[in-house]
């Protein structure tokens, strides 16, 4: 059994959400959610709302124990990039992307 939480568009870029992923997988619940309150990163808040809602979602609607559950799978996909224009010297323009992301975290129980 497994439960999962996913955030789209999130207006944040995808490589900058892979690396707070990268330091919370295969953890435990309750330690991944400690390592993200104390990561200096913007997308560890993000990352631990939904850490904090998929153990919910494995509580509340698979009748998981939470004391056994650790993240399975956590990742993040580019979603769609929003343009904009930023005026420049001589009438030329310049644009700016604003990057989204797809994040998903699926939490499954230790045997």
């Amino acid at each position: 059994m497994e439960a999962k939480a996913s955030l789209n568009y999130a207006r944040i870029s995808c490589r900058k959400v892979k690396i707070v992923l990268d330091i919370i997988k295969n953890k435990p619940v309750a330690e991944a959610l400690a390592i993200l309150k104390h990561t200096p990163k913007a997308a560890s808040e993000l990352v631990y709302k939904l850490v904090a809602s998929a153990a919910a979602n494995a509580e509340n609607n698979f009748s998981m124990d939470t004391s056994k559950l650790y993240i399975s799978e956590a990742y993040a996909n580019q979603g769609p990039t929003l343009k904009r224009i930023r005026p420049r010297a001589q009438g030329r323009a310049f644009r700016i992307r604003k990057r989204t992301s797809h994040i998903t975290v699926v939490v499954a129980e230790k045997e």
